[in-house]
């Protein structure tokens, strides 16, 4: 992999990241209207399809080449009983990832989407296999609750990494990034980088993960308390430096999550965010660079707490008109959300694409 000097390709990522064309949203609001239906009578479909425009840049954009990011990674802060299942869990439902018998298999293969399995950092010594790609930084991160989760350097090459798989399938075709991952412990950074970056507290950002009992989610949010504590004392110290924060508080996972975002928006591919954690990712990667925004679009609001202060703090909320898609309070991860939500995403598409106009189809207005 040819990589430029991290600090400046990233300097450079971000500023090439595009803002809406406002232009082409114009086009596709008036290619809606004149389409045989009731002005607005898609409701949020049609905010949906503008949105969808103005990031891609085309009056009628194209879903067809989809692809789910899929990364998986190991944190240091599962020694501290956060979770309901152990670390090793990561490395074995990486396998099965692998052989197919994940949700995400079935629902990535239901929505027409590929996937593309990534080993940011699991601590396990899993066996090659031609489907898994690995980026070789470290194996896991470290204990937020003692360390920074990663280095400066660290997290730079992980976030360059993800850059670089956007960049790769993007080179063979690549409409939409649908972002997912796999991480035994990984909602306590995605609280922590959460509580950071919108300044909320971790009794509003700590939720239950995978299903943890009321006395381990009180300890959890203690945790994530002493986590904060430890890296900057008061939530909005470290505001105006995303980078320092996710070495701090993040992990490789989300740091590959958050060059991978980077990328598809500088490309002007709409992302597709699943639940809690990859949108703690969009977080930092809105943070460094803003206009990342536009690109993002919800795929629904997870069963955790912090997810809607995350979603909101991004702008994708039903008020703006970019709220989520879905609400069937998940809390699995791996990018099922957004594997649900993606058809109608196409959906969406495909009216502007194949519906008649009043002119063609000869119905009055």
């Amino acid at each position: 992999m040819n990589m430029r000097p991290a600090d400046s390709f990233l300097t450079d990522l971000c500023a090439s990241i595009p803002p809406a064309d406002a232009a082409t949203a114009a086009a596709t609001r008036q290619r809606l209207d004149s389409l045989t239906k009731p002005r607005g009578s898609l409701g949020q479909l049609e905010a949906l399809i503008i949105r969808l425009a103005a990031s891609t840049a085309q009056v009628c954009p194209c879903l067809d080449q989809r692809a789910v990011l899929l990364c998986a990674a190991d944190h240091g802060v599962a020694a501290e009983g956060v979770s309901a299942y152990p670390q090793t869990v990561t490395g074995q439902m990486v396998q099965n990832f692998l052989a197919g018998g994940a949700a995400i298999n079935v629902l990535a293969q239901t929505a027409g989407a590929r996937i593309i399995l990534v080993d940011a950092g699991v601590a396990a010594d899993l066996p090659e296999h031609p489907h898994l790609q690995r980026l070789h930084i470290r194996r896991g991160s470290g204990n937020i609750a003692h360390e920074p989760a990663l280095s400066h350097d660290e997290t730079l090459a992980a976030v360059q990494a993800g850059a670089a798989l956007v960049a790769a399938e993007a080179a063979h075709g690549l409409d939409i990034l649908l972002t997912g991952e796999m991480g035994i412990a990984n909602t306590t950074p995605a609280a922590a980088l959460t509580s950071a970056l919108v300044d909320a507290p971790p009794a509003q950002t700590v939720g239950r993960g995978t299903g943890i009992d009321a006395p381990t989610l009180a300890h959890k949010q203690q945790v994530v308390g002493r986590a904060l504590a430890r890296v900057m004392g008061s939530a909005s110290r470290w505001a105006g430096d995303p980078l320092h924060l996710l070495a701090e508080l993040g992990g490789l996972e989300i740091a590959t999550l958050t060059g991978a975002i980077l990328a598809a928006a500088a490309r002007r591919i709409p992302i597709l965010l699943d639940g809690y954690i990859t949108t703690s990712a969009a977080l930092v990667a809105a943070a460094l660079a803003p206009n990342v925004r536009v690109h993002l679009f919800a795929s629904h609001q997870s069963a955790e707490p912090g997810h809607a202060l995350a979603l909101a703090a991004l702008g994708l909320t039903a008020e703006a008109g970019a709220g989520p898609l879905l609400r069937l309070d998940l809390r699995l991860g791996e990018g099922s959300g957004a594997a649900l939500a993606l058809p109608l995403l196409v959906a969406a598409t495909r009216l502007l694409h194949d519906m008649a106009t009043f002119e063609q189809a000869g119905v009055d207005q």
